[in-house]
């Protein structure tokens, strides 16, 4: 449980854990690869972590030694039938991606998780799969998980996907790695692209066209170094903390800013926000920045179609935001929110509702007005229940420090599901500008210095 109360000024820089996308993909593709994997910057969460549990079971050496993680990988065709139900705990990238692979090995297997991993709908997987050949049933017929894996060879096919989601698109690339030809997806819009963006940097053929990805089986994928860039999910909450927070300016050092996953940004564009992109540079294959925020001044803004897949996983705390802005905000097109690991629009809903937010929910999304064109309404703190979903929780921790009175997080553990780290980093924010105060020091907090050779951005508008 955490017990929160509204501040200002929050000053400092940090890094944020690293992206849970590419760690998972990591080692995921470190496993099916010749010879070694390393990796820096992993996100040793709950989730990533059921990623190495899985594949230890069906014998992948991975070991850690110091900031580094070692995945001794066997080739496309090393693994081996685990001898127990594969335990994905509360991970759906674990259970959909590898539920792929699965589907294509010579072995049968179970997948099984908690129980809100087992109430989610897995039925937008196991219809390609079907599709391709694959023996894939739920197991209490549920549509949902534990499901059962009888491997077998793979037949291609082009996929219609009716979402634009990255989880389902991985799922077919990577049973097309088994497949006896050219495996395609396409989605109604473009969702996150680092399964291509990895894959083939261990040398898969990908080629990408449009919403259209197309796989080639390879021989062999080859072992690398992956650099994982900080997760802007998480940097999310305090990109968006530093925003709302009167007098508060902070940098966040390597945050990935891939295009098919950083929608938050232009969002904050769109809403007026102060963030300037420094030293913005490329490493493994993946757009990286730091990101200098500042206190803004924010207005409503209208949140739809191509660029939801881009910040699906932001929407929570964007819905936050909003309520900080003059104007209405909408947000729809996201009916996905709606199956995460809780019901996001209406917990979110009914949670800011109680802290004296405007907001309506809607089948896809939500409406937030302001007061007024020129007021914005005043958080009340209060008790959030998050329904184990640990982004939930992260968006109240910030709700919480615009608020009035106390706000209590009572299951704010689950955060450690995506980044254990969360509560301590927030308080070093609020401790290094008290300190400051403390010292009567009359410095502002020093930004980068960046040199005249490398490109800024600036998003503010």
């Amino acid at each position: 449980m955490k017990k929160i109360t509204r501040i200002t000024g929050l000053k400092g820089t940090l890094r944020v854990p690293g992206d849970k996308s590419i760690s998972h993909r990591a080692i995921m593709f470190g496993s099916l690869a010749e010879g070694t994997t390393t990796i820096h910057g992993f996100l040793k969460g709950a989730d990533c972590l059921s990623t190495i549990d899985c594949f230890r079971k069906m014998g992948i050496s991975i070991e850690e030694k110091e900031d580094t993680i070692y995945v001794h990988g066997k080739g496309l065709h090393g693994l081996h039938k685990p001898e127990e139900t594969l335990d994905v705990g509360n991970s759906g990238t674990t259970t959909r991606l590898i539920s792929g692979i699965l589907a294509g090995q010579n072995f049968d297997t179970v997948l099984s998780g908690d129980a809100s991993l087992n109430s989610r709908p897995m039925g937008r997987i196991m219809k390609p799969l079907s599709m391709m050949g694959a023996d894939i049933i739920s197991i209490h017929d549920t549509g949902c998980a534990p499901l059962s894996i009888k491997g077998r060879s793979l037949n291609v096919i082009h996929y219609d996907s009716p979402v634009a989601s990255a989880q389902v698109k991985s799922c077919v690339l990577l049973a097309g790695l088994y497949a006896n030809g050219k495996t395609s997806v396409t989605e109604p819009a473009l969702s996150r692209d680092h399964t291509e963006r990895m894959l083939r940097s261990f040398g898969a053929n990908i080629v990408s066209d449009k919403n259209t990805c197309t796989i080639t089986p390879p021989e062999t994928l080859h072992g690398q170094h992956i650099e994982v860039p900080g997760d802007i999910s998480s940097a999310a909450f305090f990109i968006v903390a530093a925003l709302i927070t009167p007098n508060s300016e902070i940098i966040i050092n390597n945050v990935g800013i891939n295009d098919t996953r950083a929608g938050i940004l232009k969002v904050c564009q769109d809403m007026g926000a102060n963030i300037t992109l420094l030293n913005a540079r490329e490493e493994g294959g993946e757009p990286v920045a730091d990101l200098l925020v500042k206190t803004s001044s924010l207005r409503g803004t209208i949140v739809e179609g191509d660029i939801i897949p881009a910040l699906i996983d932001e929407l929570p705390v964007i819905a936050l935001m909003a309520c900080f802005a003059k104007g209405q905000t909408i947000i729809k097109d996201a009916h996905e929110l709606r199956v995460k690991e809780s019901d996001r629009i209406a917990i979110m809903t009914e949670n800011l509702g109680a802290m004296g937010a405007d907001i309506i929910d809607t089948e896809d999304g939500f409406i937030i007005n302001s007061r007024s064109n020129n007021t914005i309404p005043t958080l009340y703190g209060t008790n959030i229940n998050c329904s184990m979903d640990h982004r939930i929780a992260m968006t109240f921790a910030v709700a919480g420090l615009n608020a009035d009175g106390e706000t209590i997080i009572t299951d704010s553990d689950c955060v450690d599901v995506s980044y254990p780290g969360f509560f301590t980093q927030l308080e070093q924010l609020f401790s290094q500008n008290q300190s400051q105060k403390d010292s009567e020091s009359t410095l502002p907090l020093v930004a980068f210095q960046v040199p005249h050779h490398q490109k800024t951005q600036f998003l503010s508008s």
